[in-house]
């Protein structure tokens, strides 16, 4: 039956009175239905706030090379702070550290083989060894090509290197094409910019507040009537959550 016909079939049963015997609820739900105490879910404890105070994977060496990059990624204008300013560094720190970074959510047993590019990176490395190992040899690669480190390059000197990069006009042995490694610093900079600042990004909510995202708040009801109005929203965080 397809879906369609389910539903008015239902539709006619309900109003016939005959979807009553049919789905007559029992117990807990029965009680529910007929007034009784309101069921609630199971409280889940939220994450524990990143503290941008300490390091947890990244060297400060690293970390600084990460910044290079991220605020070239996301660098600040007129419309925005940039990424490092934004609490990016210590997203990722804080990702890498835990089970993202040891792709605790991914097969890897293998067979790897080199896959297209509609099935995404195939890689046997977890981000955590895409980072540790991609940024010694983007330093290295950079050093050996430009006599000095990514980190001591211009704005414009590392957007060209960035630009390459993304092209994959690079070779790092660790890797099939720079681009993948671009393209593991991109995603992850924007998933900083974006996410709960919980998680240690999107700090003061700026990101949501640049792209008008309401955040982590619990319905609408107040403004769902408001129609052909302007809604100033502020973003609410799950840290706000927390504090109530």
């Amino acid at each position: 039956m397809k879906r369609r016909s389910f539903i008015q079939a239902g539709l006619v049963l309900a109003s016939t009175g005959t979807a009553a015997s049919i789905f007559k609820p029992a117990g807990a739900a029965e009680k529910v239905f007929k007034g009784g105490e309101l069921w609630r879910a199971k409280a889940t404890l939220p994450p524990t706030p990143a503290d941008p105070t300490k390091r947890l994977f990244l060297t400060e060496r690293e970390a600084t090379l990460v910044k290079a990059i991220f605020d070239r990624l996301i660098p600040a204008d007129d419309i925005s702070i940039g990424a490092s300013d934004a609490g990016c560094v210590v997203f990722i720190d804080n990702q890498l550290a835990g089970s993202y970074g040891d792709a605790a959510w991914r097969y890897k047993g293998g067979p790897y083989e080199q896959g297209t590019e509609s099935q995404g990176n195939q890689s046997p490395l977890t981000p955590r060894e895409i980072y540790r190992t991609g940024l010694m040899e983007l330093e290295q690669h950079c050093k050996d090509t430009l006599g000095k480190s990514f980190v001591d390059l211009s704005d414009d000197e590392k957007d060209h290197y960035l630009d390459q990069m993304e092209a994959s006009k690079f070779n790092y042995p660790s890797f099939t094409s720079s681009g993948s490694l671009f393209g593991q610093f991109l995603s992850n900079v924007m998933e900083g910019f974006l996410a709960d600042p919980i998680y240690g990004g999107n700090r003061n909510m700026v990101g949501w507040k640049m792209i008008g995202f309401p955040g982590a708040r619990y319905d609408y009801r107040d403004v769902a009537n408001l129609k052909g109005q302007k809604l100033s929203i502020e973003p609410v965080s799950i840290i706000d959550l927390l504090k109530a």
